[in-house]
């Protein structure tokens, strides 16, 4: 009698990679389904992941190493920071159910050395002091991950919940009593839905904390408390 197939670690995270982008979330991910999905044990898979948690950030640390792929730094410290942030979202976009995967568990492979080094280089070449670059690059990733994460998101609603979302946008906004809620209806017809304009937010957001950062460089007494 055959023994089962023995699968290899990149095998494994090609499947699970494929199962988490066919998925609502990755909490519906479980090692115990891939394992069926492969027609083998968790226990040969644990063999290569000690963890879910680990086994998903292997899997978000490739979407990483596909944004690395074929980078070259160009441009000032700014522009490479930008486009290393633009590359994540793309690369993320096209996956982007792994988007909450990667801004909930993090990575600690290649692909997440490689963003690392990057962004702390074009940190240094800022002129930021050494002491202050850990907080800058932290409060980064943060931003990035998050804005990544939430456009992913948003991404990943069907057509009918667009639309039901809109509807209920338009009835919250252009319903609003003028009286209890002045503010939001003068604006009414100007405030966009979260939906709109993502790349442009997504722009703009990066480039006010990279104009921040420019802004304390060589400031006496600014530092990043």
């Amino acid at each position: 009698m055959a023994g089962r197939r023995r699968w290899s670690t990149e095998e494994i995270l090609d499947t699970a990679a494929e199962m988490l982008r066919t998925s609502d979330d990755a909490d519906s991910f479980s090692v115990r389904r891939l394992a069926t999905v492969l027609g083998t044990d968790s226990s040969s898979l644990y063999r290569h992941f000690r963890s879910k948690t680990e086994l998903l950030r292997a899997v978000a640390d490739r979407i990483l190493l596909a944004a690395m792929d074929g980078y070259h730094p160009e441009g000032d410290w700014k522009q490479r920071i930008t486009s290393l942030a633009l590359r994540l979202r793309e690369a993320f976009g096209q996956q982007p159910q792994l988007a909450a995967v990667w801004g909930r568990y993090a990575s600690g492979g290649a692909g997440s050395r490689l963003v690392m080094e990057e962004a702390l280089q074009a940190l240094r070449a800022s002129g930021l002091p050494d002491e202050e670059i850990p907080a800058r690059y932290h409060r980064l990733a943060v931003l990035i991950a998050a804005l990544i994460a939430s456009e992913a998101g948003v991404s990943t609603i069907t057509s009918e919940e667009y639309e039901q979302g809109m509807e209920l946008f338009r009835v919250a906004v252009l319903g609003a009593d003028p009286e209890r809620f002045p503010a939001l209806t003068h604006f009414a017809r100007e405030v966009r839905p979260l939906g709109a304009d993502r790349r442009a937010a997504f722009e703009e957001i990066l480039a006010a904390q990279l104009a921040q950062i420019e802004a304390s460089i060589g400031s006496p007494g600014t530092g990043t408390a």
